[in-house]
């Protein structure tokens, strides 16, 4: 009888034991966050941050799992299943949110920022945090924009230093009705190609240049083939944190708070990784024999005017492109 009685009482104990585990697991939470970008990546690396944030704001409550290389799909299929909450998180350039949340085409258009400092004054301020939240409607919840740099012209045999360089030139643009009518009104022509064809494309004259960010012409290998970088920082166009709505309100206040802090300063982090990301690239591809070019941006800011007046027969674009141009 005693022996029973102790055996009852232990496994008692243990079911007790077994209880307290699971009811601490239950008070852990796990969101999973994919992305298609690499381990090396300076988002990649903001990201890490954020979730190392999250975790010693929660005690360990609260945790972000990271898929980076597109482990769980492309950029858009990602947002999709934000939206029906197979995923939590994911990062995407704000020129794909326009599909879901069209006011953010604002940040593709030309010249659209002064400089560095006003665009991120602008993502920081009360105009950036109203965009984020544009895509609730579709169950998307922006919580963080990420610098992904200035795109600026790079050319195989001709130098870009007045837009009249472009004239007649073949340039590569991503499939963005923005991005083609920036090119158009710079004189050049604009030819959509993948980035992955890219390389061979300008290899075999297909195209004659490109535009894109430092890192980007740096780590893509393009210098290899394009000896011309002119820094003219035609468009601004940064990268999103996103939510999705099921996610973010299977949350609880505290949470989501902790989320959003982290959100934050993983942003502060990432901005100084992308900047040593830039100096790092300009460095290294003139070591490699590029000529880069510092051009009087006013110049093609001129001759892109035209897009951005193009708004006026919308007035809710327009009226968001006034403010941002009048923010200080």
């Amino acid at each position: 009888m005693h022996r029973t009685t102790s055996t009852l009482f232990i496994l008692a104990l243990l079911s007790l034991a077994a209880l307290t585990g699971c009811g601490e697991i239950s008070r852990t939470k796990s969101l999973k966050l994919a992305h298609g970008l690499d381990n090396a990546h300076p988002v990649h690396k903001g990201m890490e941050y954020m979730a190392e944030r999250v975790a010693e704001k929660s005690g360990g409550r609260l945790q972000i799992e990271i898929y980076p290389s597109q482990q769980l799909g492309t950029e858009r299929q990602c947002l999709e299943l934000l939206q029906i909450g197979s995923l939590a998180m994911t990062k995407v350039s704000a020129a794909v949110m326009e599909n879901f949340a069209p006011t953010i085409q604002v940040f593709s258009l030309p010249y659209i920022f002064r400089d560095q400092g006003h665009c991120f004054r602008v993502l920081d301020g009360e105009i950036g945090r109203r965009l984020l939240v544009q895509g609730e409607q579709y169950w998307l919840r922006g919580l963080a924009y990420f610098d992904a740099g200035q795109r600026s012209f790079y050319t195989k045999n001709k130098p870009v230093r007045t837009p009249e360089d472009l004239q007649g030139l073949k340039i590569r643009v991503q499939e963005s009705v923005t991005a083609i009518n920036l090119v158009r009104a710079l004189g050049g022509a604009p030819t959509p190609i993948s980035w992955g064809e890219l390389y061979t494309a300008l290899q075999q004259g297909v195209v004659d240049g490109a535009e894109n960010n430092p890192p980007s012409f740096y780590t893509s290998r393009h210098y290899e083939v394009c000896k011309y970088y002119s820094l003219n920082q035609h468009t601004y166009v940064p990268d999103m944190l996103i939510i999705g709505t099921v996610a973010w309100n299977r949350l609880d206040p505290q949470e989501q708070e902790w989320l959003q802090e982290a959100a934050y300063e993983a942003t502060v982090y990432q901005r100084k990784l992308w900047a040593e990301a830039v100096e790092l690239a300009l460095e290294e591809v003139q070591k490699a024999g590029v000529e880069v070019i510092h051009p009087d941006k006013s110049l093609f800011a001129g001759k892109t005017k035209s897009i951005l007046e193009s708004y006026k027969g919308n007035p809710e674009m327009y009226q968001l492109i006034q403010e941002i141009q009048a923010a200080e």
